[in-house]
């Protein structure tokens, strides 16, 4: 008699938990119940990890989980644990670090077997139907007959889990300076692709935590070859695949070397991070196509990831439902060039022209995706049309293409909300109205941040980390207040209403009190008041998302410029000096860090700006790409030491400070703009 199916997922609010929710397998979600179950039953745990827009969890799933033989294994074996790395990133983290010890890769599905305490033994991405079967059967074989091997391998790879995490407190003098970083990231430029962007090689990812930095370095530092290759990067992702032309958004990764077709998802991460991104560089450049990408891309989250409260969805899912009924990448987003040809009419020919619907722009089959070239001159002499006609035709093109993409079958979205990823999109939104100064992008900022304020802060004033449908059932991680903090210090730059500023300090002090390690003064990834698996992880490397600490350390390094007598900067000193050993070793993951390295070493400054225009001067002042300043404004007095005794009545006066060391004030911004420059 088969055993009965009991898939307890359909109790989970998560929407790649519910997409697992009817399996045959006896799914649990992560529990110490589950665990508990494995020791009680002498089962191994059967752990896999992914997420609601990964294409090939879903190619696993339909050829793995939705089968009955597959299942019958696995659950007569195993105790089977599904886990949302989304929701779940410590987990994630462990099995993620165990997987790459024992592979030397990584990737999701992330499947693990562990023994019913956790440890893993054995791991592997995406498995296909019978090499599943053959893998699982002579793991449960092995575990029976030979336990103690199991054991013993376990134990070490518990141990090099947790040594691989350790980071020692450095005594040492800072050895690191600007001709190191020099050095550094001339070697780094070794692996540039100067002439389409990235790195040299597929697939390309848009990495926005490496161009911000690179743009900051190159701009404070003057070096133009660097400069030339952020502008080269950010222009080629604008004008690629990898970027939805008709309705806006990024995918998270190009998977050829010129930008061109992506893998479909949209991650609210990615989208967020490089609103930022783009602001900054038209601050920067003056390039009207990055505040057009800004603009499409808040259109875009507004119009599909945005729920009525002014809270973010987390993703669209790459996969869609073709003309057949059946789940295809990119199917939403692709064209057929007859189709183009039906649907545009007489704007055709231009159209074709400039989104390459020829051998450059072709994908697999019929299918093109849509791709710019540099090379717009010459569509406007062929076309003998001048650059305002060729905008509008495009845009109608756009509309017309928008409409018609509408009656297809939509990407899965995966609308659970996560406080850390809401904080990188409210960042995003401070930085478009820093740069781009349109009064909706504030309004919404502050929509969002109500929300996180109303719906993910506890009595206790610790956060949540997900939200869904009324309920959260996570606490929050560091990456949720190191996200939220840069937002609200972001968000009082720009209203310069003190409350925002004084909700980042509480939520910072409530990090120092229940995350600090006291040992090396970095910050763990979770709560003293929360469990943890194996070992609590102190995340360091910067990746497609900056790290937690080094998030955290940019936020100690601006609030001890508006609370000086925190002394904080104590704190931001001692987690740099205890992370510069890697800066070297592997430059491309240490990106965040050494943006903070770039404003201690260079001069940086508070500016206060007090009187009746206040709020116009510090706009006027921060529209301009200036990465070496924090700004503060009051009409009269502020509640902060940098804003107090400053008031004239009858001037607004702008103070340029150093240390809280203030020159004599300024009544003209274009002055004090040539000092901050």
């Amino acid at each position: 008699m088969a055993p009965k199916h009991t898939n307890n997922l359909i109790k989970e609010t998560s929407p790649y938990l519910l997409q697992h929710a009817h399996n045959p397998v006896n799914w649990e979600a992560w529990s110490q119940t589950a665990l508990d179950q494995a020791k009680s039953e002498g089962k191994l745990l059967l752990i896999s990890i992914g997420y609601a827009a990964c294409h090939w969890c879903h190619v696993m799933e339909h050829e793995c989980f939705e089968d009955e033989e597959v299942a019958s294994v696995m659950n007569t074996n195993f105790v089977n644990i599904k886990i949302d790395r989304e929701e779940r990133p410590d987990i994630d983290q462990i099995y993620m670090d165990a997987l790459q010890m024992m592979t030397g890769s990584g990737g999701w599905p992330l499947n693990i077997v562990a023994l019913p305490d956790g440890r893993p033994f054995w791991g592997a991405t995406y498995v296909k139907k019978q090499d599943w079967i053959k893998v699982l059967g002579d793991l449960f074989q092995l575990y029976k007959t030979s336990p103690e091997r199991v054991l013993e391998y376990a134990d070490n790879m518990a141990q090099g889990i947790i040594h691989i995490n350790s980071i020692i407190n450095n005594t040492d003098k800072n050895n690191y300076d600007l001709d190191t970083l020099k050095k550094d990231v001339h070697k780094w430029s070794n692996y540039f692709d100067f002439y389409l962007g990235g790195y040299k090689r597929a697939p390309k990812f848009p990495m926005p935590v490496n161009l911000n930095f690179l743009l900051h370095y190159a701009t404070s530092l003057n070096d133009d070859n660097i400069l030339e290759y952020v502008h080269t990067t950010l222009k080629r992702m604008a004008f690629g695949g990898i970027f939805d032309h008709v309705g806006g958004g990024f995918s998270r990764y190009a998977v050829d070397t010129k930008w061109h077709v992506p893998h479909f998802e949209k991650m609210l991460y990615d989208n967020g991070q490089l609103i930022s991104l783009y602001s900054k560089a038209y601050a920067a450049s003056g390039d009207e196509l990055y505040k057009e990408i800004v603009e499409k891309n808040i259109a875009f989250i507004t119009n599909e990831l945005m729920t009525e409260d002014k809270a973010f969805y987390s993703s669209l899912d790459a996969d869609s439902l073709n003309e057949k009924g059946e789940l295809e990448e990119g199917a939403f987003y692709v064209w057929k060039k007859q189709d183009l040809i039906s649907i545009l009419g007489a704007d055709y020919s231009v159209f074709e022209d400039y989104f390459n619907i020829n051998s450059y722009g072709h994908w697999e089959e019929e299918n093109y995706v849509l791709i710019r070239d540099t090379n717009e001159v010459e569509i406007l002499e062929k076309h003998d049309i001048t650059k305002e006609q060729l905008k509008t035709k495009i845009n109608h093109c756009f509309k017309v293409l928008k409409k018609t993409r509408n009656y297809r079958n939509r990407p899965r979205l995966d609308d659970k909300i996560l406080t850390s990823w809401n904080g990188l999109m409210l960042k995003g939104l401070v930085d478009a109205y820093k740069h781009l100064q349109n009064d909706s992008y504030l309004n919404l900022a502050i929509e969002n941040a109500g929300f996180i304020l109303q719906h993910l802060r506890q009595k206790d004033g610790s956060l949540f980390h997900n939200y869904k449908n009324g309920k959260s059932t996570i606490n929050g991680y560091l990456e949720d207040y190191a996200s939220v903090i840069d937002a609200f210090i972001g968000l009082y730059q720009i209203s310069c209403d003190e409350s925002w500023l004084e909700i980042a300090l509480e939520l910072m002090e409530y990090c120092l009190a229940n995350f600090l390690n006291l040992e090396n003064g970095l910050f763990y990834f979770t709560s003293k008041k929360d469990q943890f698996l194996i070992r609590r992880t102190i995340e360091v490397e910067d990746n497609v998302i900056p790290s937690s600490n080094s998030i955290m350390a940019h936020n100690l390094f601006k609030l001890s410029k508006f609370y000086p007598e925190k002394e904080y900067d104590h704190i931001y000193q001692r987690m740099l000096k205890n992370v510069e050993q890697n800066f070297s070793k592997n430059i491309q993951s240490q990106a965040n860090w050494l943006d903070l390295f770039l404003c201690q070493e260079l001069q940086f400054y508070e500016v206060a700006v007090v009187g009746e225009h206040f709020k116009e001067k510090v706009m006027d002042l921060q529209k301009h790409y200036l990465p070496n300043a924090v700004f503060a404004g009051t009409q009269k007095q502020g509640g902060l030491s940098l804003l107090k005794n400053r008031y004239h009545p009858q001037q607004t006066l702008i103070f340029i400070c150093e240390h809280g060391a203030c020159q004599l004030p300024l009544t003209h911004s274009k002055e004090a703009l040539t000092r901050l420059q």
